[in-house]
């Protein structure tokens, strides 16, 4: 029985993108510039989701202007942690700045900027704006560019890289 709940707790996923390597830990420490939160958490071990990790992901994602949580996929906690690695920053705590955001939240961000989209990603828990310290927005643009695993938003004047598992594409 309890060889049943522990299982109940990991959920196998795969996606179009490939399986991540084998015998491989994923783990992502982040840190919220919003909330000042952090969070530091070992998501997936030999390519299976451990859904309790996955659940804190997504409390911490959430958009915090409206206490609201979605689930996010993890496709996205795939790319950030490859992205890390990529840039040579593979223990690095990425900077969060924007994660799920509700409609309400987005039309209010798209009223004040025409960078924010109207059908953004961030709202179906797909899209994050984030930094790696210790990488330049430059370069961590690049990396994502070269992964080839959805949308790389470039914002140098507020340093941030947007980052989505949508369609691959740039701005």
């Amino acid at each position: 029985m309890r060889h049943l709940i522990l299982a109940a707790l990991f959920v196998p996923f795969s996606f179009a993108y490939g399986s991540l390597p084998a015998q491989r830990v994923c783990r992502l420490r982040m840190f919220n510039t919003h909330t000042l939160e952090r969070i530091d958490v070992v998501y997936s071990r030999d390519g299976v989701y451990d859904r309790e990790a996955l659940a804190k992901l997504d409390l911490f994602l959430r958009d915090w202007r409206e206490g609201k949580v979605k689930h996010y996929d993890p496709r996205l906690f795939d790319l950030l942690t490859e992205l890390a690695d990529k840039a040579g920053r593979p223990e690095g705590e990425i900077n969060i700045i924007c994660g799920y955001r509700t409609p309400k939240t987005n039309k209010q961000l798209r009223s004040r900027s025409s960078g924010v989209g109207g059908n953004s990603l961030h709202m179906k828990a797909e899209a994050m704006d984030i930094r790696l310290p210790g990488v330049s927005t430059a370069r961590l643009r690049d990396t994502a560019l070269a992964l080839k695993r959805g949308g790389v938003g470039y914002y140098p004047g507020s340093d941030f890289v947007h980052v989505d598992i949508g369609r691959v594409r740039r701005w």
